[in-house]
């Protein structure tokens, strides 16, 4: 493993200006800070560096020039190390007790409208949909006598919703084709983050939990004031040389258990916050169907850290990702993070990222081989780096196959987040690939704020286009699944 340059401080970075024009390529902003050389843990296996610790001190990891990926050649515990840093980054207590991502990002709808306080409380959580056309997670009502909704709330920081408002301006103008080969600038950051009323974990575990008080819209639409639990986080960050993003997904350690497949089965002894004691085999209980998961209370991990294994033989699929190195550098490193905090995240862990192999390729050509190459391809010969079926238990349930029969998932439709976020604007009227349509929250911003209409049309409201845009989504969404079946 080569060594690491990590950065102390907080991220920042200038989008700067230029000429649009297709083939326009921002190349992003670097962050401010040290180039202090830390000594990892351990050097002979992918492991935390000693430099993330204590967790109130993390700095910020390093993403631009002279970062693990400002090469021509990078490891696959590069990406891992990310990660962990940056999520430990995010979620460093500050000096009022807040994690640094909810006093320091911003917190918005999908369509990317900023999300006003309520009941004088920045966290205002609405949104109950995860990925996926009608996936809602309830809690099992066996745990702890509830069964309670998770929601969602989305956190982005000003790099990204800077350069999405630029982009959209440009767009809207005829500045920039629909087709073009922008890129979000190195910083820019997504999160998505699912959290859950306090009351459906058992009291003995609930201090195993990172809380906080949070304004939740009940059936009524009234805001009440909750103890929210916070269950699982995406973390969507570009670095230098990755354009696509690296799509990393954490959760806590004690939520459903993962698929046997040397069974066949699924076991608890005991209930689980999402699953129900008892053996089930199969993945019914990870499908959905009018409203309702066809198995209730038995969600499961079908793939521990997101890499498939073949169900016949048990050995690891045939993929673009080495295994098993990729998922021992993912156990490593979270064993050597767990060793070392003493916070409450000590009970959360990494359940792996995706990326893309973009090592020796020019900027030009990694925009162009994310509009052109089948990026969600997990062959031996694609592009595809990390865990290859990579999901959230908290976030995509009820996507983590998109087949009939566990007997049917092959290394030909695995699924991840590239699955879903492609280059293809979703929006058939505007037509049109650029690497920006991977983020979700950007396309639907781009089409929510699209010009008026002509005055026959003015009760076309920005409330309509934002039900116009999920509708488009949903049916995207759906035809897509009916082509994988």
């Amino acid at each position: 493993m080569k060594k690491k340059y990590l950065i102390i401080g907080l991220l920042s970075a200038i989008t700067g200006a230029g000429a649009y024009y297709f083939y326009n390529q921002n190349e992003g902003a670097e962050e401010n800070g040290s180039t202090a050389k830390y000594t990892s843990i351990s050097s002979d296996t992918c492991n935390c560096e000693t430099s993330w610790f204590p967790h109130d001190q993390t700095p910020a990891p390093k993403e631009g020039d002279g970062s693990p990926f400002d090469s021509e050649s990078t490891t696959n515990c590069d990406f891992h190390q990310w990660s962990w840093q940056k999520f430990l980054w995010l979620t460093k207590p500050l000096p009022n007790g807040n994690p640094l991502f909810l006093d320091s990002l911003n917190i918005v709808s999908p369509e990317m409208e900023n999300v006003a306080p309520q009941l004088g409380l920045k966290l205002a959580l609405s949104s109950i949909k995860q990925a996926g056309p009608e996936g809602i997670l309830v809690s099992n009502p066996k745990y702890n006598n509830v069964a309670d909704t998770v929601y969602y709330s989305i956190h982005i920081n000003n790099l990204f919703k800077d350069k999405a408002v630029e982009m959209a301006n440009l767009i809207h103008t005829g500045k920039l084709p629909y087709s073009n080969l922008e890129t979000f600038p190195v910083g820019a950051l997504e999160l998505k983050v699912s959290w859950i009323d306090i009351n459906a974990i058992q009291k003995e575990k609930q201090a195993d939990y990172f809380t906080t008080k949070a304004a939740v819209q009940n059936k009524k639409g009234q805001y009440v004031a909750k103890t929210m639990a916070l269950l699982g986080m995406h973390v969507v960050g570009v670095v230098k040389n990755h354009p696509e993003f690296i799509w990393a997904t954490f959760e806590h350690k004690e939520l459903a258990p993962v698929y046997d497949l040397k069974n066949n089965s699924v076991t608890s002894a005991n209930e689980m916050l999402f699953y129900e004691k008892g053996t089930t085999s199969g993945i019914q209980s990870i499908k959905w169907k009018n409203g309702q998961p066809l198995v209730p209370n038995k969600a499961f991990i079908l793939y521990e850290y997101g890499i498939p294994k073949d169900l016949d033989s048990g050995s690891y699929m045939a993929t673009s990702q080495a295994e098993p190195a990729n998922f021992n550098n993912i156990t490593n490193i979270n064993t050597c993070v767990a060793s070392n905090l003493k916070d409450v995240f000590k009970n959360y862990f990494y359940n792996g990222s995706i990326w893309l192999n973009f090592d020796g390729m020019s900027s030009e050509n990694q925009a162009k081989a994310i509009v052109t190459r089948n990026i969600s391809s997990a062959l031996p010969d694609s592009l595809a780096r990390g865990s290859v079926n990579l999901a959230n238990i908290t976030m995509e349930t009820y996507t983590q196959t998109f087949t009939k029969d566990i007997h049917d998932i092959k290394n030909t439709n695995l699924v991840s987040c590239f699955t879903c976020h492609q280059s293809s604007n979703f929006d058939k009227t505007a037509g049109g690939k650029s690497p920006l349509y991977l983020s979700h929250v950007f396309e639907s911003y781009l089409y929510t704020t699209k010009p008026k209409p002509s005055a026959k049309n003015a009760g076309d409201t920005k409330l309509r286009r934002i039900e116009e845009t999920r509708a488009l989504k949903l049916k995207q969404f759906e035809e897509f699944v009916r082509a994988k079946q």
